[in-house]
């Protein structure tokens, strides 16, 4: 991953437009050391963070992923973030990815222990190269997360709604769905019924019908998967959210994970079940998702 930009932000701010903030950033080198060693982000992955994607320097969704940034943060009692400064930063970041694709990362952590302030920071970033993924598909194995349907509403402490920085267990997810020879992981809850991917949303067809599990089991709810699905609308298909049993998953007449970085690409077997795949359809997907989404 080749770094383009790295920004400090000044969380305490106010102001009406991107030039009431400029004196709020720090930029800084993205290879030099920024952070100290008492900052709680990476001492306890105590913070919240979104990835969206850059192409050809046109930041995509940029609103969606600012409003569940401010949603993570109130989740897990952080200070709400100031959406005009930090829209600021991603315009500024977004200027230094120029053509192709790039990542640009939004991070709000804690701070120091027993420190004034958050700190926050903006990285940009190339993206990595996606082509195979998107063009021949992935192999996905279904993997328990631990909990029940009903855990999230009894526990809401668990903070399992929120894009926390805390993602050793996504990290471990992917790690075992390589053992088992597949490239991503869906978990599912401790009582059978499909989640979400460690980093991406899952889609699934059934006909002219394309469905998403119902967000109201700490999934995080996708802007990419939002942003399908008007897509999907606007061309006369039908969407919906349901609770959907994972011994099912292998009737889908096809699926997708999507992602802000990754786009979408096509399941092309879930525990070793195949399930088919529409290259061109596939490929119509990823035109829009490529194209300049605000």
């Amino acid at each position: 991953m080749a770094w383009r930009f790295a920004l400090m932000i000044d969380p305490v701010a106010s102001g009406d437009d991107r030039a009431d903030y400029l004196d709020t950033f720090t930029e800084l080198d993205p290879a030099a050391p920024a952070l100290t060693v008492g900052e709680l982000s990476t001492q306890r992955g105590d913070g919240i963070f979104e990835s969206i994607g850059v192409v050809d320097g046109h930041p995509q969704e940029v609103s969606a992923h600012l409003e569940r940034l401010a949603h993570s943060a109130q989740l897990c009692d952080l200070p709400e973030p100031n959406i005009a400064q930090w829209r600021a930063a991603v315009a500024l970041a977004a200027e230094r990815c120029g053509a192709g694709e790039a990542v640009i990362k939004l991070i709000l952590s804690r701070g120091v222990e027993h420190g004034p302030a958050p700190t926050a920071w903006v990285t940009a970033a190339e993206a990595s190269d996606f082509s195979r993924a998107r063009t021949e598909g992935i192999r996905a194995v279904t993997l328990d997360r631990g909990y029940s349907l009903a855990t999230p509403a009894h526990a809401p402490w668990l903070l399992l709604g929120a894009k926390t920085l805390s993602y050793a267990v996504n990290m471990a997810a992917l790690r075992e769905a390589k053992r088992r020879g597949a490239d991503d992981a869906i978990f599912t809850t401790s009582d059978g019924f499909v989640l979400e991917a460690p980093t991406a949303s899952l889609i699934l067809r059934r006909g002219s019908t394309f469905i998403t599990p119902a967000p109201n089991a700490g999934i995080l709810h996708g802007t990419t998967q939002l942003s399908l699905f008007e897509h999907l609308v606007s061309r006369g298909f039908t969407v919906g959210y349901e609770t959907i049993p994972a011994e099912t998953l292998p009737a889908a007449d096809a699926a997708w994970l999507v992602s802000s970085v990754r786009l979408a690409a096509p399941l092309v077997a879930i525990d070793d079940a195949p399930l088919a795949v529409d290259a061109s359809f596939t490929a119509s997907l990823n035109d829009y998702l490529l194209s300049p989404r605000d």
